[in-house]
């Protein structure tokens, strides 16, 4: 039986189960950095945020309380006017513990799209990925792919997001030792851009190819070009694979506070004391729908249909960067639960709940 496993492309599993038995979890979490291999992110100048005179009032309403301890909520932090109105922190979580992003790390890899198209790196998100990964270019359907296609999830990869099961490609994903390889022998299926299919797989090839036009790290960009300007509190770190390769589709290790100063760049237009880190007119364009999926942006999600508009970093378990321009409020929060009820869009409904509960907390 082990060596049909094994014969069958499935090794991985029992890396999964030693993985996860020997740090006392049996499936993936939130705090879980220390079970793989990672790049440092380093930070420079360290600077929080202002404290806000009102932070952390005796009083969060019963109701989202509920809702926190439901979804096993390890952290809340909530940014009015560049300054902490909220900060909590659940089951032995601190502020300098670093979490797992999951897939939020997918919008955070579009932001470095937008600083690699401003250092030149790449001409625009319209360029074919074929020019970094020459491969593509004998593809029947790959040699149309383009940063922007796989932005947007729109790249037709024969590929099929699944969480729950261990022979699901996910969790191969998540646990195998050569990414590279994996991602490269995902066939294109179809024409790109002609329609929308969240595919993990789509930002791990866009994490490669990124890769191959900046020439370094990917953990090394983001340090030089988000982690340092932003003068963010602490450290973080990429989670690899053996071969030393981040895990583009997720795991980026940060503080909740960190998180929050990614969701206040965005809410500034990129500009961060003055200094543009990323273009303003990228970043309007990393925050515009895309015809084919009114509620996704690239990596990023969209929610035009609130009373209060708003965009959203996403991670599996609950893990939220929601940005509100009305409100200027940026709010994160970190979770351990995927107990978490959608909308007709595949939006989790707790994204509208946190918003209209701390919306008046000044």
């Amino acid at each position: 039986m082990v060596s049909l496993i094994y014969i069958s492309g499935y090794g991985y599993i029992f890396k999964a189960i030693l993985t996860n038995f020997k740090r006392g979890s049996l499936t993936p979490s939130n705090d879980d950095g220390e079970k793989f291999p990672a790049h440092p992110v380093t930070n420079q100048h360290a600077q929080g945020f202002a404290k806000d005179g009102g932070c952390n009032p005796t009083e969060l309403s019963a109701y989202l309380l509920k809702d926190l301890k439901r979804t096993g909520t390890s952290s809340l932090v909530m940014i009015r006017n560049n300054k902490i109105v909220v900060e909590r922190y659940w089951k032995d979580h601190q502020a300098f513990i670093p979490q797992n992003s999951f897939s939020m790390a997918k919008g955070i890899l579009a932001m470095l799209v937008g600083c690699a198209i401003d250092d030149g790196y790449i001409t625009s998100e319209d360029q074919l990925i074929s020019e970094f990964l020459p491969a593509y270019k004998d593809s029947t359907y790959g040699k149309y792919l383009t940063f922007k296609h796989l932005l947007t999830m729109q790249a037709g990869m024969d590929w099929d997001e699944e969480y729950h099961h261990p022979f699901a490609p996910n969790a191969k994903q998540y646990f195998v030792d050569d990414l590279s390889e994996q991602t490269l022998s995902v066939e294109v299926k179809e024409m790109p851009g002609k329609k929308y299919e969240y595919q993990s797989v789509s930002t791990q090839l866009l994490g490669l190819t990124l890769k191959a036009a900046i020439g370094k790290d990917l953990a090394d960009y983001l340090s030089e070009r988000i982690w340092k300007p932003l003068g963010m509190e602490f450290p973080a770190k990429w989670s690899t694979d053996e071969k030393g390769l981040e895990k583009a589709f997720c795991c980026i290790h940060a503080s909740p506070v960190d998180f929050a100063k990614i969701g206040q760049l965005i809410l500034q237009d990129g500009n961060w004391n003055g200094r543009q880190i990323i273009s303003k007119s990228y970043i309007q364009r990393m925050l515009t729908p895309t015809n084919e999926n009114d509620a996704f942006c690239y990596s990023v999600w969209a929610d035009d249909d609130h009373n209060l508009k708003h965009r959203f970093f996403y991670g599996f378990l609950g893990q939220f960067i929601i940005m509100v321009p009305e409100k200027n409020m940026v709010i994160v929060k970190t979770g351990l639960s995927d107990d978490l009820k959608v909308d007709d869009k595949l939006r989790p409904c707790q994204v509208r709940l946190l918003i209209d509960e701390l919306k008046d907390l000044t």
